[in-house]
């Protein structure tokens, strides 16, 4: 058992930790259980992320529920009640969040109401110290930390395409967009098809004028029940080469779906899992029943309609972009993340090769690796934290790896060569490669 950080710790000997969501959430529980001191900073005033709706950068919506169900997504040492829905809602996530922090104890550890305005190391060396600058209530406050985990989630900062011409209508992020209440009688396009736009047009059902959803590229769309249960419980005892259960799967997924094809949506130009794939059984529900109407790419914006790709022109009330969010860090010099063309080149995706004091937790997504896999990042973390506080050789191991030929997280699969997919990594591999990296200190 580890001893218990002592509250009067100076903050030059503590971790500064951004973030209470998922993943920040993770890091305190791991750097708590093992004893070392750290200070959390969240801006909003409660712990949950994005998934405490009343947040002021929640971008969760009423109808947001998990596309991953329960078992796979919880803490494995918290699970969720047994009444919890295969797939929670937000409502649900939101408590589920804050007994997580109760049980714990790990509000004590948190300034909220405490917005990072600037982290930036103090002096040379692979472990400077870190001057931290935040604003609350009471003005603007710095201190130097021992060391910074960032953990302040990716799916808050839109993604706003670059579109051509002008819209006299109303045009809005995903990220704006709360209840059905704000489609009501509208004639509405959905730009993107991926899970949230897929959601959102599938509210749009019941309130909207009319429904038209813009997709450029096709998906694989998985229903989320498969003979009676979860989809992201069947199967995965066996392992298969990547080629082969790309076959099986896509094969069996076709039982289930047919050809999304014959809606009009494109077919997709790459393998099953090579993209994440779109969960929701509703979707091609509405589409085979004529409810939504599926159109090309945009080509430009024009007055009170938009004119799309195969020249046709459609008048729309609100133009929705559900493109995606972006990585944002803005508190940080993006050159210490080792940013490269889309996203930072970090070792196993959490740490910069030159700083060895300095982790970013969350920067990753798969399909089912749900909050363990950010949890198990989390314990890799304080482990290494904690074997450089004791000056372990492990942790001068651990920074030759990271200067060595890093591992592929992969799992054999080619993903999409796109900005939301340079994270993606493969669940299996990387939680396997994570948890052994974490025993060797």
């Amino acid at each position: 058992m580890n001893a218990p950080a002592r509250p009067d710790t100076p903050t030059s000997q503590r971790i500064a930790l951004i973030g209470a969501g998922p993943s920040g959430l993770a890091a305190a529980r791991n750097l708590d259980r093992l004893g070392l001191p750290f200070q959390g900073f969240e801006a909003h005033s409660d712990v949950g992320g994005l998934w405490d709706i009343d947040n002021p950068r929640s971008t969760v919506y009423a109808s947001a529920h998990l596309i991953s169900s329960k078992h796979t997504t919880e803490f494995s040492e918290f699970p969720m009640p047994a009444a919890t829905a295969d797939y929670p809602s937000h409502g649900e996530l939101r408590r589920y969040f804050s007994e997580f922090a109760t049980h714990f104890d790990l509000r004590r550890h948190y300034r909220f109401g405490a917005r990072v305005l600037r982290a930036e190391p103090v002096g040379e060396g692979a472990a400077p110290p870190w001057r931290v600058r935040w604003q609350d209530a009471e003005g603007e406050h710095s201190a130097e930390f021992k060391a910074l985990v960032i953990a302040n989630g990716t799916l808050a900062e839109p993604n706003l395409p670059r579109l051509e011409g002008t819209f006299s209508g109303e045009l809005m992020h995903t990220a704006g967009y709360k209840s059905a209440e704000q489609l009501r009688g509208k004639r509405v396009l959905v730009v993107g098809a991926g899970n949230s736009g897929c959601d959102i047009a599938v509210d749009a059902v019941h309130a909207a004028r009319s429904v038209d959803i813009s997709v450029r590229r096709g998906y694989y769309f998985v229903p989320k029940y498969v003979f009676g249960r979860p989809a992201d419980t069947l199967g995965g005892q066996l392992r298969l080469p990547p080629w082969l259960k790309q076959k099986i799967d896509s094969t069996v997924l076709g039982w289930f779906t047919g050809d999304p094809a014959r809606f009009g949506l494109p077919r997709p130009d790459y393998k099953m899992y090579e993209s994440h794939p779109v969960v929701n059984s509703l979707i091609l529900h509405h589409l085979g029943h004529g409810d939504i109407g599926v159109r090309p790419d945009i080509a430009r914006l024009d007055g009170d309609a938009v004119l799309f790709q195969d020249g046709s022109r459609h008048a729309y009330d609100l133009v929705l972009l559900a493109t995606g969010y972006r990585l944002h860090y803005p508190f940080i010099d993006h050159a210490l993340l080792e940013w490269g063309d889309m996203a930072p080149r970090l070792y196993l995706n959490i740490f910069p090769k030159r700083l060895d004091n300095l982790a970013v937790l969350g920067m990753i997504e798969a399909s089912g690796i749900g909050w363990q896999g950010r949890y198990e990042q989390a314990e890799l973390v304080a482990r290494l934290f904690k074997a450089q506080a004791e000056g372990r050789p492990a942790a001068q191991a651990f920074a030759r790896a990271k200067h060595g030929r890093w591992p592929d997280l992969h799992g054999g699969y080619r993903y999409l060569n796109l900005e939301r997919m340079a994270y993606y990594v493969h669940k299996d591999t990387y939680r396997r490669t994570v948890r052994a990296a974490a025993a060797e200190l």
